[in-house]
């Protein structure tokens, strides 16, 4: 069998491996049901902490998370834009896609630290409260998007989550 990812010592992720979603699915169409997506992200994560723990399934969920920021950014938006229209950017495509509702909360005058919010959380608004955070992909996601905007490596940490009994994700990005 071809594994469409390439050898192990090529670069295996990149949006073009995604397909033509629109040929191979022409009945269906682009969109699931959140159900579905939360079903392979739990049961994913479930079987890494047991194989690795829960640091390294978080840390594991982080790394695939800007992995896939990066290629998002390069697919969707333009790095050439000024700061507001990259973000007003991505807000737009963030609620086509239905992925969350972006709002900036504060952003400092050299983009030292970013503060930013994500509210309809495709990946936890609506789960009951378990005192956790658990939105180390999107941590990731933004990481990947802000490194390939900005040419710098930043820091996200998840400050409040749905999952924690907060009604929105926020997430602090500091540049490292």
């Amino acid at each position: 069998m071809v594994n469409i990812f390439g050898s192990l010592s090529e670069k295996k992720y990149s949006w073009d491996k995604l397909g033509n979603i629109e040929e191979g699915r022409p009945d269906l169409g682009d969109s699931l049901p959140v159900e579905v997506y939360r079903q392979l992200e739990f049961s994913l994560m479930e079987v890494l902490q047991k194989r690795y723990g829960a640091e390294t399934a978080n840390e594991i969920f982080k790394e695939a998370g800007a992995i896939a920021g990066v290629e998002f950014t390069k697919h969707h938006l333009n790095t050439n834009a000024s700061f507001k229209d990259f973000m007003t950017d991505l807000y737009k495509i963030l609620y086509k896609m239905k992925i969350g509702i972006l709002n900036v909360e504060h952003v400092d005058s050299e983009f030292n630290e970013i503060i930013l919010t994500l509210a309809d959380d495709l990946d936890c608004s609506g789960l009951p409260p378990t005192n956790e955070m658990i939105c180390d992909y999107d941590e990731g996601f933004l990481e990947g998007i802000l490194e390939q905007y900005t040419g710098e490596r930043y820091e996200v940490t998840e400050i409040n989550c749905w999952a924690n009994g907060d009604r929105i994700c926020r997430f602090r990005c500091k540049k490292l």
